[in-house]
């Protein structure tokens, strides 16, 4: 396990798991996690090893009971890291294994996005940029998620590659904006501003 994230929003969680927030919401308020995998007291924020135990969860749902998921789970976090590779229930054993690994890889990727933002005051005011360049990482993700071909992002920002086109993406999947983005009002091309001076209105009836 990549421990360089050590703690994760819920959105962070739901990436590095592979479900949805909504399923990462439902481990706490159902207590399918024990509670050392998750902070509630400001807000809601999960240890980087509980994505494993999520997966495992939601994952396993078709071949396991969610009595015996949960079980499952309470008996590998007693264990160290090192040792939850497979869980012995009795004659059952379960191999954690293929959601350890699915977990490392997610989680090396979302350290990746994070690496290469950065938030700089004295750059677009503060907007997150592709570290090393002026480019917005919200305007690369918003590409993205318009569906726009890779080759004409390419050659919208012909500083970026591939990766890092990729990695803004999950950065933003993974960061959500709040609320809708400032639209900036732009004359028409070619008109001319007359007056700066603002007209009250009437408060007349």
């Amino acid at each position: 396990m990549d421990t360089t994230i050590e703690t994760l929003t819920p959105t962070e969680a739901a990436i590095v798991a592979g479900v949805s927030v909504r399923d990462v919401h439902r481990v706490i308020d159902e207590r399918i996690l024990p509670e050392n995998f998750y902070d509630t007291r400001e807000a809601r924020y999960f240890k980087s090893d509980a994505c494993v135990f999520i997966a495992f969860y939601f994952g396993a749902a078709d071949r396991l009971t969610s009595e015996e998921r949960q079980r499952t789970i309470a008996l590998a976090s007693r264990l160290t890291p090192a040792s939850t590779k497979s869980v012995q229930d009795g004659f059952l054993t379960i191999d954690l294994a293929p959601f350890w690994k699915g977990v490392d890889e997610r989680l090396l990727r979302l350290n990746a996005a994070r690496a290469q933002v950065s938030v700089d005051d004295e750059i677009l005011s503060g907007t997150p940029v592709i570290k090393g360049t002026r480019v917005p990482v919200y305007d690369v993700a918003a590409s993205v998620a318009a569906g726009i071909p890779m080759f004409r992002i390419l050659a919208a920002y012909p500083s970026l590659n591939q990766e890092q086109v990729e990695l803004a993406a999950l950065y933003a999947d993974a960061n959500p904006q709040r609320g809708r983005p400032r639209q900036r009002m732009v004359p028409p091309a070619g008109a001319k501003i007359i007056s700066s001076r603002r007209k009250l209105r009437s408060t007349a009836q």
